[in-house]
């Protein structure tokens, strides 16, 4: 009822254990980076780590080793990608997406907020959270890659220099900046 038989639950406490160990020391040695904030392309690879993980534990017909190098795959293949994203502007647009400005100088930007789905509440909860009471007060909010709002006050935005990749936010005759 419970389970077939005991030495099925010790097959998987063995690769659960041995998995776990594995994808710990994977991660760790692919960086920072393979365990930041998530956009859409590291929730694919977080997807796809966890789907061959039950599979190395649950499945009798992937052995460990098959399983250890579906793993290590993954993380290396999601390294790479991040690695030439990093030097190559092409493959960094194709797999992530820009930022996008939400308000600028105290004015929602509608249309903008249809295009990602977000409704003003969800603004207005960003910039109270910030602790600013007054939309007129906010020279910028951003929705991230990630999925995350950033609020920039009047008092704190400055030149506006950390908005130059936000096409949106950029003065009006100035380039984008060249990312490396």
């Amino acid at each position: 009822m419970f389970f077939d038989k005991l030495a099925d639950l010790g097959r998987i406490s063995l690769i659960g254990v041995l998995t776990y160990l594995l994808l710990i020391a994977v991660l760790r040695m692919s960086g920072k980076r393979t365990l930041a904030k998530m956009n859409a392309f590291d929730l694919v690879v977080t997807v796809a780590l966890g789907s061959t993980l039950a599979t190395i534990l649950l499945s009798t017909d992937v052995s460990f080793t098959e399983g250890a190098a579906a793993l290590v795959l993954l993380v290396v293949l999601q390294f790479a990608a991040t690695w030439l994203s990093v030097r190559w502007s092409p493959l960094r647009e194709a797999l992530k997406s820009a930022p996008t400005l939400l308000v600028r100088d105290g004015e929602l930007l509608v249309d903008a907020m249809r295009r990602q789905r977000v409704t003003d509440n969800e603004i207005y909860q960003a910039v109270r959270s910030q602790g600013i009471g007054d939309l007129g007060a906010v020279a910028a909010v951003v929705l991230e890659t990630d999925g995350t709002f950033s609020v920039i006050s009047e008092q704190q935005a400055g030149a506006r220099s950390a908005l130059w990749d936000v096409d949106a936010a950029r003065p009006r005759n100035e380039p984008a900046a060249e990312s490396a």
